[in-house]
């Protein structure tokens, strides 16, 4: 019975580690991450796709969709659309795209909201609003949405109410 008790104290304590270094892999300049959306049939329709990328996703691939504020040195923040495969073995990235449109502003993000909390939604494609402000002192904040249609064309506008 001790030998149990042991050798389960081991396995727990290994697996607690194994989650334990997971997290210490994301960047601590990582302020916001939001997933969620979903593509499928590989990454003809990717953020940036480039030929050769159809080796990193299969043609009947499937995955999400992952946007990323990272923290700069100046308090500002550069903003990352990833693609992920959800593949048997786990997540992999497939690509991982800087947002050009928010990296012209210069923005001090205040928070990423994915347009549902509900869970996958029924169509391929992904949208999310980013809060932020171009100066920190200044009210109000910016909304902007990113959108990812089903043809996975990416547009990153300012929201309009």
């Amino acid at each position: 019975m001790k030998r149990i008790a042991v050798s389960l104290i081991v396995f727990l304590a290994a697996a607690s580690l194994s989650r334990a270094e997971d997290i210490d892999q994301l960047p601590v300049t990582a302020t916001f991450v939001v997933s969620g959306g979903y593509w499928e049939g590989g990454v003809d329709g990717a953020p940036g796709a480039k030929a050769g990328d159809a080796a990193n996703a299969s043609a009947n691939g499937r995955g999400y969709y992952k946007l990323v504020a990272i923290r700069q040195p100046d308090r500002t923040a550069r903003v990352y659309l990833q693609m992920i495969a959800a593949e048997e073995s786990g997540p992999r990235l497939v690509e991982s795209v800087e947002l050009e449109e928010f990296t012209a502003i210069k923005p001090y993000v205040t928070g990423i909201q994915p347009e549902s909390t509900s869970g996958v939604s029924g169509t391929p494609g992904f949208m999310a609003t980013v809060y932020l402000r171009t100066d920190p002192t200044r009210d109000p904040v910016e909304e902007w949405t990113v959108l990812i249609d089903e043809l996975g064309d990416i547009r990153v506008e300012r929201a309009s109410n």
